[in-house]
Order: C-alpha cells, then sequence, then structure tokens
C-alpha cells in the first residue's frame, strides 16, 4: 500500500482521481487538500462519491507522502511546488501543462519523464516525477505514432478533433454555459492549440522532418469524451497499415484496434483509447476516441502510478463505457 495526496481535489480531474483511488487495492488517499473547501466532505463537492468516501477536504499538506498527484491549473504546478518541498522520496505526477514539454521538464533538482504509457514505458518505470499527457495530446498521439515509428508521416497531417465541456474545466465560461453550449458547436485555437507542442516532439522522436500538424480543436455539445480523426497520405495497403498499429499496440492494454468502426460512446467512462483505421485512394483516416478525464487525465494519471509503483498496469482501471 502507498499513501496519496492530492492537489486540487476540486475540479473535474481531481474528483476523477478521487473516485479511482478510493477503489485502488493498493492506494489510500491520505490528504485531498483545498484552501477553499476546507473541513467539508469530498462528496459534498462530487456528488458522484456520495455513500463511498468520508474524505474531508483539507489545508494540510503532509510532504512526506509517498505521492502526490497535481490536479491545478496550467502554470500552478511549479508555483505549488516552489512553496511546498516535498521530500526526495515524494513522488509526483502533476495533469498541467508545466513540465511536459522538454524545455519545461526540469525543476529544481527533478527531471520530469513524459507520461504516454503507449510510448514510453520504460522510463516511467524508471522515473519519480512524471508529467501527464494533455487529452487532445493523448488521443492524437495514439492515432498518429505507428505511423511515425514506421516514418511514414511524410505529408500534411490534417487533425480534427471535438472535445466535452468538461475539457475546459469546472470554472464557469461563456462558452462553457448550457445556453452557449447546447445544439452549438466551434472551432477555437485553430492550429495554434497549446498541445502542439507535446505531440510534435512525441512524434520527432520517433520521425525526424515528418510532415506538418493542421490541428483544428472543437467545442462539443456533449460534456465527456474526445472524438479525433486525421488523415495523410499513405500508399501502402489497409491491411498492411492495420498491421503496424497492431504490431504497435500489442502490448499496450488500453488501446485497442477496432475492425469496425467506432463511435463516442465505447469509451467514455472508461481508460480506453479506440482506434480505427481506414485507407482509400492513397490517403489513411484514422479515427481516435477517448475519455477527456480518464484517458484524457486522471486515468492516464492511475495507469502512470501503476507503472511507477510496479502494480499491475490495469489496476483500478477495470472500467466499463455505457453505449446504449
Amino acid at each position: 500500500m502507498i499513501n496519496a495526496g492530492i492537489i486540487g481535489g476540486s475540479g473535474y480531474t481531481g474528483g476523477e482521481l478521487i473516485r479511482l483511488l478510493i477503489n485502488h487495492s493498493q492506494v489510500e488517499i491520505k490528504f485531498v487538500y483545498s484552501t477553499t473547501r476546507a473541513g467539508t466532505k469530498v462528496s459534498a463537492t462530487h456528488s458522484d462519491l456520495l455513500g463511498q468516501t468520508e474524505l474531508l477536504f483539507s489545508d494540510e499538506v503532509d510532504h512526506n507522502i509517498d505521492l502526490v498527484f497535481l490536479c491545478l491549473g496550467h502554470g500552478n504546478s511549479t508555483k505549488f511546488l516552489q512553496k511546498h518541498p516535498f521530500s526526495e522520496t515524494t513522488r509526483i505526477i502533476d495533469l498541467s501543462n508545466d513540465f511536459r514539454l522538454e524545455a519545461n521538464s526540469s525543476f529544481e533538482s527533478r527531471e520530469f519523464v513524459y507520461g504516454l504509457p503507449e510510448l514510453n514505458r520504460d522510463q516511467i518505470q524508471k522515473t519519480k516525477y512524471l508529467a501527464n499527457p494533455g487529452c487532445f495530446a493523448t488521443a492524437i498521439q495514439l492515432a498518429l505514432l505507428p505511423l511515425a515509428n514506421a516514418k511514414l508521416v511524410n505529408n500534411a497531417v490534417h487533425i480534427n478533433a471535438t472535445t466535452g465541456s468538461t475539457g475546459a474545466g469546472v470554472g464557469l465560461s461563456p462558452t462553457t454555459h448550457f445556453s452557449w453550449r447546447e445544439n452549438n458547436m466551434s472551432h477555437y485555437k485553430a492550429f495554434t492549440h497549446q498541445h502542439l507542442g507535446e505531440i510534435n516532439e512525441s512524434l520527432e522522436h520517433l520521425q525526424k522532418n515528418k510532415g506538418k500538424l493542421l490541428f483544428i480543436p472543437n467545442r462539443g455539445n456533449f460534456t465527456r469524451g474526445i472524438w479525433a480523426t486525421a488523415y495523410t497520405q499513405y500508399k501502402g495497403s489497409e491491411s498492411e497499415a492495420i498491421g503496424l498499429f497492431k504490431d504497435f499496440y500489442k502490448e499496450a492494454p488500453f488501446t485497442q484496434l477496432s475492425e469496425e468502426a467506432i463511435a463516442l460512446k465505447q469509451v467514455v467512462n472508461t481508460n480506453y483509447c479506440h482506434l480505427h483505421v481506414v485507407v482509400h485512394d492513397e490517403m489513411i483516416l484514422i479515427a481516435s476516441a477517448i475519455d477527456n478525464l480518464l484517458k484524457g487525465a486522471s486515468g492516464q494519471a492511475v495507469q502512470n502510478m501503476n507503472l511507477m509503483f510496479g502494480f499491475p498496469e490495469t489496476e483500478g482501471l477495470h472500467l466499463k463505457s455505457g453505449v446504449y
């Protein structure tokens, strides 16, 4: 058993992390830190946990904890660690974008490893400090890694991906307001989304001088999940392409290639990524679907924790979607 703490447990990713960890056989949550909700029940904020836990939010931090999860807004993890010098034995999993890029992966004496298990499993198993990938980044990388590994990303890749409203976080804004979001759709940060940096770095580790990524992110009128499609020029057969993907993910328990067309509901409330590959007229199309709060955030954080501590990779992540 390990003792874990959560910093920033009142948001969507914090709530999902609590839900996963209270059902994990090898973890005990020692504190959920919040300066604004200290002393109140976690289930009062996360009503889906009513009857499942009696945990209270706390304004105290145990700096000698075995593992701490940072579920803070982007830019705030660095500030928190500067104020809270955790023990050298404390392992850290950061769910923000503070340490994902190679240029930002060093913090004081710590070196953060980029935590995409399908790409960096060996490094994850050895590290004490981990940067959890972004949600769009996870869905898109899993769609493209097998092609980059085969040096086949030689032309521009056109990517269109739509995320649910929880991707914007728990804070209110005009574009997360029900009246705006319902029966509506829009794009944002076209060609400039912040997740492009980590996607490009991962792909370039496998293929130098790859084609350009042209990414259009969209806001969907649903709450959870990411649906992404990517297409580019490809001169092989469909069976050859499917073989590339099956071989690349043969040891990946949560990334599954479907022979049939996929749908978003298949992965919502799970830690799975489902992929589907089609080749037509020298073009390859990859569809990728994940739950943005699980495989795109908290579920992947638990998957990484399992690898870091030598637990079975799927422990605590046996979740089922509801497709009806």
